[in-house]
């Protein structure tokens, strides 16, 4: 299984990114998927999560971001997305994303219920 992340850039304060996560051999609809993010010298920490489709497929935000930044996913493409907007310089920082199986809704922002993750993608937000 691998997940790839893609989508990162160098952008402007207020701009927006859409971050894409792909999967081999694993079908996101069955899976929680995450996105978390880590700064330099920070702990790695949560920013979204959609639940997979039998569980409801419901979006969850941290207070942090919601209202700026939105998953969601493309079940036909296999795909899931995080649509960052009105960047701040704070949420410069790689993005991972993660998907992990048989999660509950209590488990969904803590990273090490996420068996699979992606490598990263790096977003950089100037003022």
């Amino acid at each position: 299984v691998q997940l790839q992340a893609s989508g990162g850039g160098l952008v402007q304060a207020g701009d927006s990114l859409r971050l894409s996560c792909a999967a081999s051999e694993l079908t996101f609809s069955s899976y929680t998927v995450g996105w978390f993010r880590q700064a330099p010298g920070k702990e790695r920490e949560f920013v979204a999560a959609i639940r997979s489709r039998s569980s409801g497929g419901n979006p969850y935000y941290p207070d942090s971001v919601k209202g700026r930044f939105t998953i969601s996913r493309d079940n036909a493409k296999n795909m899931v997305y995080l649509q960052l907007n009105a960047l701040k310089p704070e949420d410069t920082a790689v993005y991972y994303c993660a998907a992990g199986r048989n999660m509950i809704l209590s488990s969904v922002s803590y990273q090490n219920r996420y068996q699979h993750w992606g490598q990263g993608t790096q977003v950089t937000v100037s003022s």
